[in-house]
């Protein structure tokens, strides 16, 4: 057996530090991913130590980055898709183009080329996919609809980033680089004898033969392979096949039609999502995509070297600058312009303040052909690892600036009060937003009294919800998902939308004058909370919860809840009953009957 293990080094010092710093900064209040990027640091070639393999980080978050879109992708829909196009292929475009203006001012300043400034310019312009992803998940804002427009926004920046890194090499002369030598017979042959729009026809050609293969043949075979595995009753091989197809067909998209790997892995997900499956292929790859998005932080903080800082501080600053408020402004006046909210604006333009993958990608290739100077790939990792930090400051920043701005912004004209509500669906056309409250404001009060509220409508919550509704019992659900609302309304259910586990929002839902709590949703820590809020505004108020383990049990108990059901107890109490229920016609057979043939 090897005594040299680097993989293993890695994954195991990765993970270890990772949690022990992030539960360091869990314990004063801060972003566990700034635990992650400081393990990173530790561990990387720019301290005293124990060095990781940076190439093996590297490619372990790349899975994590697969892992993530494809769970993205799970909870979304083409429909989702083509619902934000107007504001979203617009609005990343003209981010795009502000951003790398910035960039180029920046590099002209500092005395780079032309070639220069627009590569380090296109570098700052592009959001991390990881970073947004988490951010928009840790506010469940993945399934409203700021967080639809800014996936869609995150998707057109990654089909540019593809053209950008495809057409470089065949531009690198004309700016100033050094040609790079194509493949016998590869894309970037074709210059030879269309020139560049040959290279961007063909990707162009590339990228829509995937997405139809996928909407197309995907839609069909890779369900039904999940159907046919799922039947087969072995939890092993479905858990397998969902990692299979989503790395299968990220890594597919990449190799045979020059797409992403994040992009690739995004429309697996999208088009198993249709399927009634899509929950359980979301809860099996749940695990191994945090544990790897983990490791994709640490891998930032090894490329970070801190004295790069000091020795360049001014244009550090002025790279920082260009990242977390130029391309903010840019993607807020944006928003703004096409008739949404002040808070989407806000989400908007915070979940895109940071750079990442991409960037290291295109810093790389950059000093690769000779346009990018190895200074300028320095302050794009300085500048990513830094945004990257900054990045929960400028939500707690978007909350505080939210009401001065709606303020400032007040006044609306009573024919903009009036105008109908519905996003923009076409490309030109602004959004309506009329009287709709925006999703942060806190939720109108019901007047319900000796009520039930029902938190969470999935499935457990929407056959509580049910017998509820035929028992004609009053009662309210608190979801914060945009399609189950949209049902709830539907069917004449009262709603209250948000995170019940925001005090402003559970206490819409009047728990002072309400009999009783059910707690459907299957996160006990949220649930913990939220029955801690409910017994400090009604001491005398009914909880009941549900778990999945003794522990959960315990806590939720310890936390205020009459009644706990654990999944696994209830299920054995049915499947005893179903065992042990007398024959309805044991007595009326004869005691001689035959024994029956086995």
């Amino acid at each position: 057996m090897p005594h040299d293990t680097p993989l293993i080094a890695t994954i195991v010092v990765g993970l270890g530090l990772a949690f022990v710093f992030g539960a360091i900064a869990n314990r004063f209040r801060i972003p566990p991913l700034v635990g992650y990027l400081l393990a990173g640091i530790l561990v990387g070639p720019n301290t005293p130590g124990f060095v990781a393999d940076q190439g093996l980080a590297l490619e372990l978050a790349e899975i994590g980055i697969i892992l993530l879109m494809f769970g993205v992708g799970l909870h979304f829909s083409m429909k989702d898709l083509l619902s934000v196009r107007a504001i979203a292929l617009p609005g990343a475009v003209v981010q795009i183009g502000f951003a790398t203006l910035l960039g180029w001012g920046l590099a002209w300043m500092l005395g780079w080329s032309l070639g220069a400034g627009l590569v380090f310019g296109l570098a700052l312009s592009v959001a991390s996919t990881v970073v947004l992803l988490r951010a928009l998940q840790e506010r469940r804002l993945v399934e409203t609809e700021r967080g639809r427009i800014a996936v869609g926004w995150l998707i057109v920046e990654d089909l540019a980033m593809v053209l950008t890194l495809v057409l470089l090499p065949a531009l690198a002369g004309v700016l100033g680089g050094v040609d790079q030598a194509p493949p016998p017979g590869g894309l970037y042959g074709l210059t030879a004898s269309y020139g560049v729009w040959g290279v961007v026809g063909v990707t162009l050609a590339k990228v829509v033969a995937f997405v139809v293969l996928m909407l197309v043949v995907g839609r069909r075979v890779i369900p039904w392979v999940l159907h046919y595995v799922a039947h087969t009753g072995s939890r092993e091989l479905f858990r397998l096949a969902v990692l299979a197809v989503a790395l299968g067909v990220a890594f597919g998209a990449a190799k045979l039609f020059g797409v992403s790997l994040a992009l690739g892995a995004f429309f697996a997900g999208m088009v198993i999502s249709e399927s009634e499956l899509s929950h359980r292929a979301a809860e099996e790859s749940l695990p191994l995509r945090d544990a790897f998005s983990v490791l994709f932080f640490v891998s930032v903080g090894m490329m970070f070297d801190p004295f790069s800082v000091m020795q360049h501080i001014w244009p550090v600053l002025g790279t920082l600058f260009i990242i977390v408020i130029g391309k903010s402004l840019a993607a807020f006046a944006i928003v703004l312009l096409f008739g949404y909210p002040i808070a989407t604006a806000l989400i908007i333009s915070a979940s895109l303040a940071q750079i990442g993958e991409f960037s290291f990608i295109l810093a790389e290739l950059g000093v690769g052909l000779k346009l990018l100077p190895e200074e300028g790939r320095d302050l794009i990792l300085v500048g990513a690892i830094l945004s990257i930090i900054l990045n929960p400051v400028m939500f707690l920043v978007v909350d505080r600036l939210k009401p001065w701005l709606e303020q400032r912004r007040g006044g609306e004209s009573a024919a903009a009060a009036a105008a109908p509500i519905g996003p923009a669906t076409t490309i030109g056309q602004v959004a309506t937003t009329g009287e709709k409250p925006e999703e942060d404001d806190a939720p109108a009060p019901t007047t319900l009294t000796n009520h039930t509220i029902l938190i969470g409508y999935g499935r457990v919550g929407s056959l509580v919800g049910a017998a509820l509704k035929q028992a004609n019992e009053p009662f309210l659900v608190v979801e914060d998902a945009d399609k189950t609302i949209g049902r709830l309304k539907a069917d004449g259910i009262e709603t209250v939308m948000g995170n019940a586990a925001k005090e402003d929002v559970f206490a819409a839902a009047n728990p002072s004058l309400a009999k009783r709590l059910i707690l459907a949703i299957p996160n006990a820590f949220e649930a913990g909370r939220i029955a801690l809020l409910a017994r400090a505004a009604n001491p005398t108020i009914e909880i009941v919860a549900r778990a999945h383990s003794d522990a959960e049990v315990e806590h939720l108990e310890g936390l205020g809840a009459n009644t706990v059901i654990m999944g696994e107890r209830e299920i054995a109490r049915g499947i005893v009953e179903a065992v042990m229920k007398p024959e309805p016609d044991r007595q009326e057979k004869p005691a001689t009957d035959p024994v029956p043939a086995t």
